[in-house]
C-alpha cells in the first residue's frame, strides 16, 4: 500500500498578485511562501520519505528543496514533467479577474474536461490529468508497496489527482480546495485508493509512518464497515 503525500508548492508573487504564473520561469517563493515551505518541511521530518518528486518548475523545485534538506539529505530528490502545471497557452501570465472575463472561464469551471486553453502551448485539462496520474502510478511501483513518499506539485494538478483517487469525473474537481503548502495523501492499495487527507494545513503526520517489524500486518484493500477505529 504506497503512501503519496501531495504538496503543493508555498506561495508567490503571482499567487498573491492573482495572476496565472503557468510555466513562465522564474517564479519563486515569497517571503510567506518560503516560512510556507519550511513549515511543511519541519511537519513532514518526522517521517522516513523514500522519495521527494516534484513538478520542474522553480517555485515547486524551491519547496521540494526545503522539505529534502529537512529530511537531513537522506532522501532521493527527482523532477517528473508530468507533475508540471497545467500548460495555460494564451491565458499565462494574465491577471484572474481578466481571464474570469473570457468565453472559457465558464467551460474551466462548469466542464473541466472539455477545457483546452488557447494558443499553440495550450493544454487540455484532461490531458493534464492523465500525464499527472500516469506519473503517481509510475512512482507508486518504482517505489514499491510500503513506501511513503512526497510529490510538490500545483493546485489544479493535485486536484486532479484527488478527483482520480475518488473516482470523480474531472468536471467535478472543481469542488477540491488545494491551498499552497497544504498535504493532501492518498494510499493506493491492488484494490481502490484511499483518500485520506485533503488540504491538510496543519497537526501531526506522524500517522503515515508505516508500522515496523512485528507490528507491520497484512495491508488490505477492503474498506472498514462502519468507518473503523481510526
Amino acid at each position: 500500500m504506497t503512501t503519496l503525500i501531495l504538496v503543493r508548492h508555498g506561495r508567490t508573487k503571482a499567487n498573491a498578485d492573482g495572476v496565472l504564473a503557468g510555466w513562465t520561469p522564474g517564479v519563486f517563493l515569497d517571503e510567506h511562501g518560503e516560512a510556507q515551505a519550511l513549515a511543511v518541511a519541519a511537519r513532514l521530518s518526522c517521517i522516513s520519505l523514500a522519495a521527494v518528486v516534484a513538478s520542474p518548475l522553480d517555485r515547486t523545485q524551491q519547496t521540494a528543496d526545503v522539505i529534502a534538506a529537512a529530511q537531513g539529505g537522506a532522501v532521493a530528490r527527482h523532477t517528473d514533467d508530468r507533475l508540471g502545471e497545467c500548460r495555460y497557452g494564451d491565458w499565462t501570465g494574465k491577471p484572474l479577474k481578466e481571464l474570469a472575463k473570457e468565453p472559457m472561464w465558464s467551460v474551466v469551471q462548469a466542464h473541466p474536461s472539455a477545457a483546452v486553453f488557447p494558443g499553440p502551448e495550450g493544454e487540455a485539462m484532461s490531458q493534464m490529468q492523465h500525464r499527472a496520474v500516469a506519473s503517481v502510478r509510475d512512482w507508486n511501483e518504482r517505489l514499491g508497496d510500503e513506501a511513503v513518499y512526497v510529490a510538490v506539485s500545483h493546485g489544479d494538478v493535485i486536484k486532479a489527482i484527488i478527483a482520480d483517487a475518488l473516482g470523480v469525473h474531472l468536471d467535478q474537481f472543481q469542488r477540491i480546495s488545494v491551498d499552497p503548502c497544504s498535504v493532501s495523501v492518498i494510499r493506493y492499495t491492488k484494490l481502490r485508493p484511499f483518500v485520506i487527507k485533503t488540504n491538510d494545513n496543519g497537526g501531526d503526520l506522524s500517522s503515515l509512518i508505516p508500522p515496523k517489524g512485528k507490528k507491520r500486518r497484512a495491508r488490505s484493500s477492503d474498506a472498514a464497515v462502519g468507518g473503523g477505529a481510526g
